[in-house]
């Protein structure tokens, strides 16, 4: 299996068209068609179901794009670690990331950093926290950042100077918008549109005492843009981090904090043993740089002691 026969996999798949493929991969119809028959004969399965119109993935072929686009991304990866001058440093660093306030310092390495090294660029990786680790996992990402993991054991990490304050988004003429605080008895009240992840599940289960059952769960998220749109047409609250959403004087929506309140740690993680390239290196010692600047900052200003 060649990587080129992948990549034109690739374009089939996206252009589901024979003829578009092979346009804009400046390649003749024919040619394409055996690179596709070769596939299928080598994986003795059929990876499309062709019809006049257009030719489909069948569950072999979605598999196969699948796994056909992690390889062809640690192969961009590994070509742009090697594809270096050391007088005058480049390449790309590969972040994942949830919907979290920890990502304000990420983006504010990665602009420092750009501002020292014009040609290291970036690529961010948005998903939730399994996603970020498979790929971290398979080398697909150099750092993931993510809230409350419980098990680090694969992976080293950096705790950053952040923290995700849990607590439900919620139309201003709600009936519970006029409270200081949501209670977990305020919850059972009121219709709940729940994150389909959190990773933070021992802290989650402790807040909850062992009540999650009594929750009106009338629909669930994975991106908080969306869940603001169902609190909007008043399908439920949401039960959210804050920061995300925009509750400020032009918004219907205002955010309520929990009481007890409910706090997530915000790590950056990377495989244990990783060997980094020179870019980076140099993103992880820039990041510690801000962090200790920022808690100095912090320090001065009496937000810590």
């Amino acid at each position: 299996m060649e990587i080129s026969d992948l990549r034109y996999f690739l374009a089939v798949a996206r252009e589901e068209s024979i003829k578009l493929a092979s346009e804009s991969l400046y390649i003749s119809q024919p040619g394409l068609t055996k690179v596709i028959q070769r596939l299928e004969k080598e994986l003795g399965k059929d990876l499309f179901i062709r019809s006049n119109r257009k030719i489909t993935l069948t569950n072999d072929g979605i598999l196969l794009r699948k796994r056909a686009q992690e390889i062809i991304d640690l192969v961009d990866k590994t070509s742009n670690e090697f594809i270096q001058n050391n007088n005058d440093l480049s390449g790309e660093i590969l972040i994942g990331g949830g919907e979290s306030d920890g990502m304000k310092i990420i983006t504010q390495t990665m602009k420092s950093l750009s501002d020292k090294y014009p040609k290291i660029h970036f690529q961010m990786y948005s998903g939730n926290g399994d996603d970020i680790c498979e790929r971290i996992d398979k080398g697909l990402l150099d750092f993931g950042v993510l809230m409350g993991v419980a098990d680090l054991k694969k992976y080293d990490f950096i705790k950053l100077p952040y923290f995700d304050n849990w607590g439900i988004l919620m139309k201003k003429d709600d009936p519970f918008a006029d409270k200081e605080y949501i209670t977990l008895n305020d919850m059972t009240k009121m219709p709940i549109i729940f994150p389909t992840q959190t990773n933070d599940a021992p802290n989650l289960k402790n807040w909850f005492e062992n009540r999650k059952h009594d929750l009106n769960i009338v629909a669930k998220y994975n991106l908080i843009y969306n869940a603001g749109l169902m609190v909007e047409e008043g399908i439920g609250n949401a039960f959210c981090i804050d920061n995300l959403i925009n509750t400020t004087n032009i918004s219907n929506l205002v955010f309520k904090p929990l009481k007890p309140k409910l706090l997530s740690n915000i790590m950056i993680i990377w495989k244990k043993y990783q060997v980094f390239s020179e870019p980076s290196k140099k993103f992880l010692e820039e990041l510690k740089n801000n962090i200790s600047n920022k808690l100095e900052d912090e320090v001065k200003e009496g937000v810590l002691e």
